[in-house]
């Protein structure tokens, strides 16, 4: 059977080219032509369009960034739309707003298709090694023929019941991961503000309770000021914002991913939107920087009224 895959991104490469290693018929596109090279070196075969995958192939995985970009490559709300899915299943793997998600669902199931989300837990390097966490849901029967398909790509696949119940669950997965690493920034630019050997500091929290392979890889890169990008400022900012619309329209509160969406947001206007998001360090940096000339302001006017 031949499995499409469009969308071959920081993640949607890597776990295209896992797909093709483990032997699967594989079909790909992607907007930029360049990124399918790879997987036609690794026995894919590459499509002229995002219209051809859909005709050759049964089940089609989307690892898309926006919805604006899978209405697109679905033809979304034109005549093409309903010959692209129907009899198809279609796995969107990316992460959107959840609305979005049950809304899709309904399109494709109006158009004779079936759907399946199926967003994934971490960032290129375990994309890279095979080892990313999936939560599916959608129809019973969809989700169980495409469960098999993804595990050269995830080292687990967790049912989570019906759309749009895997990407809700994606979202609260982010918020740990973007508290976390957050508060891992914040504590080595607190132990290099105070002088302390960050060296010692990745030993220590490498040694401790709290580590994770997460944590592990980003306080190597926080203490080498490496912002190679994993996971990019951009992305994660993106998640944010659909975790505190989630949130919002639940009427839940969220103060520690309210700060966070701050200070991502701060991150990206300074020009760092495609560095890691281990770079947020450097909004808590500005804002120390801020907080000291603030001090220092009215020290200095202290002193001028004093004299």
């Amino acid at each position: 059977m031949t499995l499409g895959f469009i969308g071959l991104g920081v993640m949607g490469q890597p776990m295209a080219l896992n797909l093709a290693r483990a032997g699967a018929s594989l079909l790909v596109w992607n907007r930029s032509a360049e990124r399918c090279d790879a997987l036609r070196a690794a026995g894919a075969t590459v499509a002229a369009n995002a219209a051809e995958v859909f005709r050759q192939a049964r089940i089609v995985i989307l690892m898309m960034a926006t919805d604006a970009a899978i209405d697109a490559v679905l033809e979304r709300g034109t005549p093409a739309f309903a010959i692209n899915v129907a009899g198809k299943i279609v796995v969107h793997m990316g992460t959107t707003a959840a609305d979005y998600s049950r809304q899709l669902e309904a399109d494709i199931r109006a158009a004779g298709g079936r759907y399946v989300e199926a967003p994934v837990s971490g960032s290129r390097k375990p994309a890279e090694a095979g080892q990313l966490v999936a939560m599916l849901a959608g129809d019973a029967d969809a989700v169980a023929e495409v469960r098999p398909l993804i595990r050269p790509v995830c080292r687990e696949a967790v049912v989570c019941g019906a759309v749009p119940n895997a990407l809700l669950m994606k979202l609260a997965v982010n918020v740990f991961l973007i508290t976390m690493v957050t508060g891992l920034a914040e504590a080595v630019h607190f132990a290099k503000e105070h002088g302390l050997d960050l060296s010692l500091l990745a030993t220590i929290l490498d040694a401790g309770p709290m580590a994770s392979d997460v944590s592990r890889v980003k306080v190597a890169k926080l203490v080498a000021d490496d912002f190679s990008v994993q996971a990019a400022i951009t992305d994660v900012l993106k998640n944010n914002r659909l975790i505190a619309e989630a949130a919002r329209q639940a009427g839940i509160a969220s103060p520690l991913l309210d700060v966070c969406y701050a200070l991502y947001g701060e991150t990206e206007r300074m020009g760092l939107g495609q560095s890691d998001m281990a770079a947020v360090v450097h909004a808590i940096s500005q804002r120390t920087a801020a907080s000291r000339d603030r001090a220092a302001d009215v020290s200095s006017a202290t002193t001028r009224a004093n004299g």
